[in-house]
This record gives structure tokens, C-alpha cells and sequence, in this order.
């Protein structure tokens, strides 16, 4: 999980966050604009926990692919965990 935190780095950590503010602020504007704030603020931290819990789940598979495959991998956990935020905010 260190060799991962190396590999990546400050930098890709802010592109993480972007990423998932991003995330969370579509996930709050297709759930019709309410608490857009902490659709962004789950999406940020899901994006940034997600390459990290498949290290430890050991998912080798984040370390080869680069900062793209960081970056889609964080994009689709951002997205998963808003969905059950949604869902139960319901």
C-alpha cells in the first residue's frame, strides 16, 4: 500500500479530489440540485479511499495501469459510493 501512495503522489491525490468533486457535483445536479456540498464532499473522499482500499484488498492491478487507471478506478467508486448515499437519503 506504500509503493501505491509513492506511486502516486500529491499531485495525483489533488486530481483525485477534483475527480470526485466533479463526481459528486453531477450526482447533485442529476438528483434534481439538493445538498450539493456533501454530494462533493463524498464524492472527493470516495475517490481518494477507493485506489487505496483495493491496495489493501490487494488489487495489483491499479499499480501497473498509471494514473488513467487510478483515476477511472477512483471515478467509478466516487460514483458507487454516491449512488447508496442516494439511496439512503431516500
Amino acid at each position: 500500500m506504500e509503493e501505491l501512495l509513492q506511486g502516486i503522489g500529491v499531485a495525483a491525490l489533488v486530481i483525485l479530489a477534483l475527480v470526485g468533486l466533479a463526481t459528486g457535483w453531477l450526482a447533485s445536479k442529476l438528483a434534481g440540485g439538493r445538498n450539493m456540498a456533501l454530494y462533493m464532499i463524498v464524492g472527493a473522499l470516495a475517490a481518494m479511499a477507493t485506489p487505496f482500499v483495493l491496495a489493501a484488498l490487494g488489487v495489483t492491478l491499479l499499480a501497473a495501469g498509471g494514473l488513467l487507471m487510478v483515476v477511472i478506478v477512483a471515478l467509478i467508486g466516487a460514483a458507487l459510493v454516491l449512488a447508496m448515499v442516494r439511496a439512503i437519503a431516500k
